[in-house]
């Protein structure tokens, strides 16, 4: 059997995974944290700490209530309205949130404005493109 064969076949079990009680909760959550370049290093390490075997690093800029700030180049002064920040993707079974939210928020937190945000979305599904696993499986 080819390869390519292989995914077709696997794709016919292909279906939106729900938690055991059917009640149309996702049994897999996307965690996005936008957090301060300097702490990706401290979040990636409590994630990992916590049984996350994998994430998505992207360097974003934006800004909330922290606006941006000024300052002095060549002797002009610019507004910086767009500030660096780092986004980190995980999904996970929907059992892990609590955990690895808790991890990220102990090990992003500085106390001062601009610490980042965390937004947990469902996913409905989840594919490996190598072997077809899903749902669950894919994640591991």
């Amino acid at each position: 059997m080819k390869s390519a064969e292989r995914v077709q076949v696997a794709r016919t079990n292909w279906s939106i995974e729900q938690d055991d009680d059917r009640t149309g909760v996702s049994a897999m959550k996307q965690i996005s944290a936008i957090i301060k370049p300097f702490k990706l290093d401290e979040v990636r390490d409590a994630l990992a700490e916590v049984g996350v075997s994998g994430l998505t690093v992207t360097e974003v800029k934006g800004f909330g209530r922290q606006k941006g700030h000024t300052e002095l180049y060549r002797g002009a002064e610019y507004v910086v309205d767009f500030l660096p920040k780092i986004r980190i993707d995980v999904v996970l079974p929907a059992t892990m949130v609590e955990t690895a939210i808790d991890a990220i928020v102990k090990a992003a937190f500085t106390g001062k404005i601009g610490d980042g945000k965390i937004f947990v979305t469902a996913v409905e599904q989840a594919i490996r493109i190598r072997t077809g696993e899903s749902g669950t499986d894919a994640l591991s």
